[in-house]
């Protein structure tokens, strides 16, 4: 018999799985938004940008949240490899809640685009105006928005790992 699966809060996993959903519909709706030359370009633009102020705002919460919560261990027999990997997606992934957003909102700022969340409360720009930095900010919040992908497809297939292959109730302390 399994000893009892230690579980993070009702908080931190309904943050956790909140946000999954919240993410994963930001990288689809982004990719829709930028390859459509179509009306609901923007549609989708209002939605990403509205969504991605609310992951800003989630992620602040989850990250005070995290610090002030006792988190379950990982299995005492879990390589030390696989440790550090494990703290370094999950930095990884804070950093990237925190980075897009910020990014998303400056490239707006520096193009001179108005930042309206639910098309009511816009936001102050925070850059000045400048058709270079507008570019290059653009490049960067698609490159990472890539690498969230990227780390969200690792980060799954780790849970799947440990759910399918190691039996370790990993990912029965998140659901």
């Amino acid at each position: 018999m399994n000893p009892p699966v230690e579980r993070f809060t009702r908080l931190s996993r309904a943050l956790h799985w909140l946000m999954a959903l919240l993410i994963l519909s930001m990288l689809f709706i982004g990719i829709g938004m930028v390859s459509t030359v179509s009306p609901r370009y923007h549609e989708l633009l209002s939605v990403h940008k509205s969504i991605g102020m609310v992951i800003f705002v989630l992620a602040a919460i989850r990250l005070i949240n995290r610090l002030l919560t006792r988190q379950p261990l990982l299995p005492a027999d879990l390589p030390a490899w696989q440790r550090v990997l494990a703290k370094a997606s999950h930095y990884i992934l804070y950093a990237l809640m925190f980075a897009l957003p910020l990014v998303g909102w400056s490239m707006l700022s520096a193009g001179g685009y108005p930042v309206l969340i639910f098309d009511h409360l816009e936001l102050p720009s925070i850059l000045p105006l400048d058709a270079g930095l507008y570019a290059t900010l653009r490049r960067t919040h698609t490159i990472l928005a890539f690498l969230l992908f990227g780390v969200f497809l690792t980060h799954l297939s780790a849970a799947l790992f440990h759910a399918l292959i190691r039996r370790d109730q990993v990912l029965e302390s998140i659901t």
